[in-house]
């Protein structure tokens, strides 16, 4: 599956900005704990994508903004990066919403792809090395069941492939989440706890058998079509390996998906672990619930832009409110940002200013420190300022500074 175009991004290209950026540290869910990152020369990262049945809105943007931070730093540092981004270009709530609109679901899932394509490059999102579609990746997920069903991690219900978790002893690990904990969430997140004849309420499905008016694929499992869990391991481990540095997603996908696909890779490969960190960014709210598709409190990228929003400032407003943090989405936070933006640019325009030294080193530094991007912003706030004030004769400086924003926070001024 074809990607976006990737955004000219300052001195990125030629291993970073002057001098070396810092070592990453960043918040392991796994662990419940802040630990630095350890990457190898290539720097490798899996983040889940979308299921393509709506426009792009700020919470996704926010999450592929996080990763975005991430893979920055990591290069800046001097490592390489090998990122991975997923699809699901088929599923439930895929085919539920082109049943609604009359869509066929091909159809939507093209659509929606191209718009967020376009979204992810106005807010200038480097793209991903590999950018993989659940449909494409069909043999690559058998393969991962048949190894599983090797092992005697799966089993048959109705036509239907299960993985029983009581095949992983470490199973809880990522989420470290109690077991009474994980049930509500699995009912309420794709998982079917109340399915007769499962082993266990959690186990999750691998494969479903083709149902009537829904799309399958013949497969050494009957006809049918794969689980939402196993589509990522199998993508992850190909593209990746295991032990990758990192995985990705918002918040809601902790449990039940990022624990089940690291069982699903565990098992499978008789390897451990899946990923050596688990990153997940906080979830966005608007008029107190959080933003998702199926409560229809959206604010998409693609309508700000439409309404004349640059989408910097859409990017600014986002990098305002820290990755791991749940927040609410407000008119105030667009506002902020607006003016923010024109603060910078005015400063960048001027012919002289502060010495871009410092700013570098303390970007560098709260980046470094689980992504601490409020803290990065108020920093070149105060270069501004002091910019403006005329406090500063280095004519090389806004050139440099102007550089540092693009390539560490990814804004364009």
């Amino acid at each position: 599956m074809r990607s976006w175009p990737a955004p000219q991004v300052p001195r990125l290209a030629d291993k970073g900005l002057p001098g070396t950026g810092l070592q990453l540290h960043v918040y392991d869910t796994g662990a419940d704990a802040v630990r630095p990152t350890d990457p190898g020369s290539t720097a490798r990262m899996y983040v889940c994508g979308i299921t393509p049945y709506d426009a792009t809105h700020l919470g996704h943007a926010a999450t592929y903004l996080t990763f975005d931070l991430i893979n920055r730093v990591w290069r800046d540092a001097g490592h390489d990066v090998h990122y991975v981004q997923n699809v699901t270009d088929v599923d439930d709530p895929l085919l539920e919403r082109a049943r609604q609109t009359g869509d066929d679901w091909r159809d939507l899932a093209e659509r929606e792809i191209a718009l967020f394509r376009e979204d992810m490059t106005e807010l200038r999102i480097l793209p991903p090395d590999q950018y993989i579609g659940a449909v494409e990746a069909i043999p690559l997920i058998v393969r991962m069941i048949e190894r599983l069903r090797a092992r005697g991690a799966a089993y048959d219900l109705d036509g239907d492939v299960y993985f029983p978790i009581s095949a992983d002893p470490d199973f809880g690990q990522v989420s470290g989440l109690s077991r009474a904990e994980m049930l509500p969430l699995f009912a309420d997140r794709g998982g079917d706890p109340d399915r007769r004849g499962k082993k266990d309420p959690l186990d999750a499905l691998l494969w479903m058998a083709e149902r009537p008016g829904e799309p399958g694929w013949d497969s050494s499992l009957g006809r049918g079509r794969p689980g939402w869990h196993v589509e990522c391991s199998a993508i992850s481990v190909d593209a990746l390996g295991m032990a990758f540095d990192v995985e990705g997603g918002g918040s809601d996908l902790a449990f039940p998906h990022h624990e089940m696909g690291a069982s699903h890779a565990q098992i499978a490969t008789g390897e451990r672990p899946h990923a050596r960190a688990y990153v997940h960014a906080g979830m966005v709210a608007l008029d107190g619930e959080k933003m998702s598709k199926s409560k229809g409190n959206l604010v998409f990228v693609s309508r700000l832009r439409v309404a004349g929003t640059d989408p910097m400032a859409v990017r600014l407003a986002l990098l305002a409110h820290h990755y791991r943090s749940d927040w609410e989405w407000t008119a105030a936070d667009l506002d902020r940002a607006i003016a923010r933006l024109a603060r910078w640019r005015a400063a960048v325009r001027l012919a002289a200013g502060p010495s871009a030294a410092p700013l570098l080193a303390d970007v560098r530094r709260h980046l470094a420190e689980d992504l601490d991007a409020p803290a990065a912003l108020t920093v070149v706030d105060r270069w501004a300022e002091h910019a403006a004030a005329g406090d500063g004769t280095d004519v090389r400086a806004p050139g440099e500074v102007r550089d540092i924003v693009d390539a560490l926070l990814g804004v364009a001024l």
